[in-house]
């Protein structure tokens, strides 16, 4: 067994990375908030995880994964979203909607990515990016 201690202290890459998560987050809300969602909730949590962004857009609640990489250089920052990744995110927006008693609303899964190229952040916005795939009802 392996024993670990946390000093409490976080680490300047950490700080930096929160930061930059933080900044990041901010920026996906505001694009998408200029593209016609309405903001909903931000960092939704439950048993199963997170959801960074719940927003609407019509009719549709929409449950956004914001992903950002500093560079390209090791892949898109969508490409990062695993087939586990997805179900934690399908499960919580399941609970989402079920706590809010909203089981009847259209919903849909979008992918913000943000790549930083020479400081400048590029963004993509991938509507429908995945599905519930006809393993969860609601």
């Amino acid at each position: 067994m392996v024993v670990v201690f946390c000093t409490g202290r976080v680490s300047p890459v950490s700080k930096e990375r929160l930061r930059l998560a933080t900044c990041t987050e901010s920026m996906a809300a505001e694009f998408l908030q200029k593209n016609g969602y309405r903001i909903i909730a931000r960092n939704y949590r439950c048993g199963f995880g997170e959801i960074d962004i719940i927003a609407s857009e019509r009719r549709t609640i929409c449950f956004v994964e914001v992903k950002a990489r500093r560079s390209a250089r090791f892949g898109l920052p969508e490409e990062a979203i695993t087939d586990l990744k997805k179900r934690h995110i399908t499960k919580t927006a399941l609970a989402y909607l079920k706590d809010k008693k909203l089981n009847s609303q259209k919903l849909r899964f979008d992918v913000l990515s943000i790549t930083y190229l020479d400081q400048r952040p590029q963004i993509r916005l991938i509507r429908d990016a995945f599905s519930l795939g006809g393993h969860y009802s609601y």
